[in-house]
């Protein structure tokens, strides 16, 4: 019998010893639950002695016991799924399964790593035809490290996998686990929890890739928790949801050598698209809180107070009309694939080779958003339309802040005065764009505007907003002059 390819799409999540397993049955389209299938499962696993294939997010692994017992390679796969290449039961290690892993681990040694014991009870959960649709499994976890320096763990998981058709389920079941208190899994997979300590001292040695993962997946369990925020329409929510997604499409464009090239492409352009469709939603928010700030410094009187609630009016039915797309997007088939595939990174990082080098390839990145932020702002010398090249530079320093801030634990002190500097500028464009952003809605009012006072008031905001952009533009010019180099 040869090997044979599947394909998983799986959620984990951390679970207390004495809790009763959730009940899922009628959550969805699944109609049953069936009771737990008991079965013990030993997993050894393999890999280099330096972990190449865990720091690439592969495993290798023999099983025996569970329905699938044989030698085992997980990689990542598109869409957030893991791809299993399996082969049977047996001894020795299959040839073929060690040149699988060559790509890998270029060749050198595999020994015995880990060790797992698993007690899982499986339970089925079926629609109303009795088709299975996925699998809830409750695991009780022994763990080994092996090695010179032994580590023993215990804990206890749960662990949702479909079988065929039904994509968005899985989010419909997380989203029904997590609503039960269960907590998404801390860590990505059982083997990677075991070699937590080893793959963690690779970022306190300066090792690139475990630097830039470290801030990836603090921007991860942002995104999980600004998600829920904007919601539920928490304050503030949609503007840190934003802010997350744009640190993290920083980290994969701006360390873009470590990864695999097409999947940090692909990841990107659609953590962008995410990002926009938020961009509406926070716009608003900030031109209103920019207006209100500006009209709260003008003398109370009955004209004033007019075009104050003329103005509230509009932003109002604005925001309405933007929250609605917003959620809209939020609850779409495609941000559901965007949140898979943003877990599946955590649980398996497509790392290259320089994601092994240390202080060298984040310096390298840093210097690289450098020059970039350096380029826009020599391009607004000749610029046709000084607002979007100025923007054009926020964006750049933003992007330079962020790229910054995944290497700080690393590169340290040396970083830091000219990421204080990029700060800095990112803010006061920043404050530049939302002046620009608020002075063209009210200048549209004022031509708008049925009333001849409205339109007055208003053309006074805009101008307050083009002076106080002016002001800002020499705060800029000032910092540039001073700015440091990139260490």
């Amino acid at each position: 019998m040869g090997a044979t390819t599947v394909t998983e799409r799986e959620r984990k999540f951390d679970f207390d010893d004495g809790r009763p397993v959730p009940r899922l049955a009628g959550v969805g389209p699944v109609a049953e639950q069936a009771p737990p299938r008991e079965s013990r499962i030993d997993n050894t696993y393999f890999d280099t002695p330096d972990l190449r294939l865990a720091r690439a997010g592969v495993t290798l692994r023999r099983r025996v016991g569970g329905e699938d017992a044989g030698w085992h390679l997980k990689r990542p796969s598109d869409g957030g799924a893991r791809q299993e290449l399996r082969f049977p039961p047996g001894d020795p290690m299959p040839d073929e399964l060690v040149e699988a892993a060559r790509e890998w681990t270029g060749g050198a040694d595999l020994v015995e790593v880990a060790h797992l014991r698993v007690d899982r009870f499986s339970h089925d959960l079926t629609g109303s035809d009795g088709r299975r649709l996925a699998v809830l499994t409750d695991d009780h976890v022994h763990g080994e490290r092996a090695g010179a320096q032994a580590h023993l763990d215990r804990w206890r998981e749960l662990e949702v996998e479909l079988d065929a058709g039904h994509p968005d389920l899985l989010e419909t079941l997380t989203s029904a686990l997590l609503a039960d208190g269960v907590r998404p899994a801390h860590w990505p997979s059982k083997l990677r929890r075991l070699l937590a300590a080893d793959l963690a001292a690779d970022a306190e040695r300066g090792n690139a890739g475990e630097a830039v993962m470290t801030y990836i997946r603090a921007q991860v369990e942002a995104i999980r928790q600004h998600d829920e925020g904007v919601r539920r329409g928490d304050d503030d929510s949609v503007h840190r949801l934003r802010v997350s997604l744009r640190r993290l499409r920083s980290a994969l464009r701006g360390y873009r050598r470590l990864f695999v090239r097409d999947r940090a492409k692909t990841l990107a352009a659609e953590l962008k698209w995410a990002g926009r469709a938020l961009s509406r939603a926070r716009d608003g928010e900030v031109r209103r809180e920019t207006l209100l700030d500006e009209l709260a410094k003008f003398p109370r009187d009955p004209e004033i107070e007019h075009a104050r609630r003329t103005l509230l009016s509009h932003l109002d039915e604005t925001a309405e009309r933007d929250r609605e797309a917003l959620l809209a997007a939020l609850n779409s088939e495609r941000y559901a694939r965007l949140l898979g595939a943003l877990d599946q990174w955590v649980a398996e990082p497509p790392l290259t080779t320089s994601a092994e080098s240390g202080r060298k390839e984040l310096r390298r990145a840093v210097r690289r958003a450098e020059r970039r932020l350096s380029a826009a702002v020599g391009a607004l010398r000749d610029a046709p339309d000084p607002d979007a090249a100025l923007h054009e530079v926020r964006k750049k320093a933003k992007t330079a802040r962020y790229v910054a801030d995944a290497a700080r634990p690393v590169l340290g002190k040396r970083l830091r005065s000219w990421r204080r500097a990029v700060k800095s500028v990112h803010r006061d464009l920043g404050e530049y764009h939302d002046l620009v952003s608020a002075g063209e809605l009210v200048r549209e009012r004022a031509g708008d505007s049925a009333s001849a006072a409205d339109a007055f008031v208003f053309g006074r905001l805009y101008e307050r907003a083009r002076m106080r952009c002016t002001g800002l533009r020499k705060d800029f010019e000032r910092a540039r002059q001073d700015m440091p180099g990139a260490p």
